[in-house]
């Protein structure tokens, strides 16, 4: 990632001096298509948020759709000004012993980075916002924020350090293209602390009963679901950091392939493992097999991608499945088996189907074992520091809304506003004691009846 750096710095040099000259040199046009490439690709990054909004708010119910879309507004805005302040030096400064950057606060003396750090700022944000679906319909926004704020100013620029920005884990050899661990087990990792401090929401778990609690809207999961899979060709393209005319095509017909393969898996598996084809396991198959890949996605063969896509599919149903019943963890979205174990999955794969340096290539098991020390070492920093980040807070407020704002709904909660027209179930909360708040409907709804009957009298 530092050589990529360096030439993208070298080119910005390049485009910079030739700027005025008369006629455009082959090297000064193919500098400026990396450029371009790398913008687009940015931009596709920037378009995956709408996608995470999509998916978080129909996969929750209706009373939470306004909460979640400005939770992930204030996602990209705060992870894109907080990177240039401090993330971005952190992430990619002069190395401190290979733990941290030091240098280029506001990107000063690193101005000719500003279109990689544009790229960068996206993927900070796609870090944070993966913790806002896990958290949802219970958690303050006030905390949501300084947990962003945690997120992208140093919890993952330090994971970003470590494996992009030149420090230890690069130096030992380990091998994240995209961010499978860098970003989404670093978010899925921030998400599970988040979610323990949190607890469940109400009526999730009542009497040793595992409740459904079902999301309002899967055709908008499903468009978020297309949304983030037409970004991620730019995620996982655009870390090719050049316009490749090789390398580039490969990427993004392993993204395919892997997301297909993700897709086909859970659905194969749910209807084996439950006689039906799960729709929300499904959709969120496609979501395995884009982590899956992200890691490896420059390096293993379409086949590869395949088998990768394939694992990463069965293993999302059946981490759902314990992460919900076993576990008990409330993760209304799935994102920490989509990111979280999934992400584990397509780091170690890198290990396996590698075609340098994986087992099934001849690479014997030494990359295998770095990047599992990757995924511990990330593990323990993220949990680490996200950990003691919400256990202070929790010293001096709770991070958690009240059970009347959670059962009357965030979007009222937090914003006095509604995504859509009243209805009972915003006010419903599947919980032991279904007439709390329902009966407030009741009025309202015999209001508008006795309305009615009073003015058929007065005809």
């Amino acid at each position: 990632m530092k050589k990529k750096i360096g030439l993208l710095v070298t080119g910005g040099l390049l485009v910079s001096s030739t700027a005025h000259a008369q006629a455009p040199t082959v090297e000064g046009l193919s500098v400026s298509l990396d450029m371009v490439w790398i913008m687009v690709a940015a931009l596709l990054v920037f378009f995956m948020h709408a996608g995470f909004a999509m998916v978080e708010s129909g996969f929750t119910r209706s009373k939470n759709a306004l909460n979640i879309l400005m939770k992930n507004f204030l996602t990209i805005s705060i992870a894109s000004v907080l990177y240039l302040a401090i993330g971005y030096a952190l992430m990619f400064g002069s190395s401190i012993g290979g733990f941290t950057g030091l240098d280029g606060f506001f990107l000063t003396g690193h101005e000719d980075q500003i279109g990689f750090f544009v790229f960068q700022a996206m993927f900070a944000a796609t870090c944070a916002t993966i913790i806002s679906g896990a958290v949802a319909e219970r958690m303050k926004l006030s905390s949501y924020i300084l947990l962003t704020v945690a997120m992208t100013a140093l919890i993952y620029p330090i994971v970003g350090h470590w494996v992009w920005g030149g420090g230890w884990l690069s130096e030992l050899g380990f091998t994240d293209f995209a961010g499978s661990t860098v970003v989404h087990l670093t978010g899925a990792l921030g998400a599970i602390v988040a979610v323990k401090f949190l607890g469940a929401r109400l009526g999730k778990y009542t009497n040793g009963k595992v409740n459904v609690i079902s999301g309002h809207n899967i055709p908008l999961g499903a468009l978020g679901v297309f949304i983030l899979w037409f970004g991620w060709f730019g995620f996982n393209g655009g870390s090719t950091l050049a316009a490749d005319p090789s390398l580039i095509p490969h990427v993004i017909t392993t993204t395919l392939l892997s997301a297909s393969a993700g897709v086909l898996a859970s659905a194969f598996y749910t209807q084996l493992r439950y006689q039906r084809i799960d729709a929300s396991l499904t959709l969120n198959g496609a979501l395995a097999g884009l982590v899956g890949i992200t890691a490896g996605t420059g390096d293993v063969s379409p086949i590869g991608a395949i088998i990768i896509g394939l694992v990463a599919g069965v293993l999302l149903v059946e981490a759902v499945t314990f992460i919900d019943r076993k576990a008990k963890i409330d993760d209304p979205v799935g994102a920490i088996a989509v990111h979280g174990v999934c992400g584990i999955w397509g780091t170690l794969a890198v290990g396996l189907f590698s075609t340098s340096t994986g087992l099934f290539y001849g690479g014997g098991v030494s990359q295998l074992g770095i990047q599992a020390i990757g995924i511990l070492a990330v593990t323990a920093w993220t949990v680490g520091s996200v950990g003691l980040f919400l256990f202070i807070v929790t010293r001096f407020t709770s991070i958690r809304v009240t059970k009347e704002e959670e059962i009357s709904g965030l979007d009222f909660a937090e914003h006095g506003s509604s995504a859509y027209e009243l209805r009972e179930s915003v006010f419903s909360d599947n919980s032991s004691a279904p007439e709390f708040g329902t009966g407030l409907v009741h009025r309202l709804n015999n209001l508008g009846g006795t309305t009615q009957k009073r003015k058929a009298k007065e005809v």
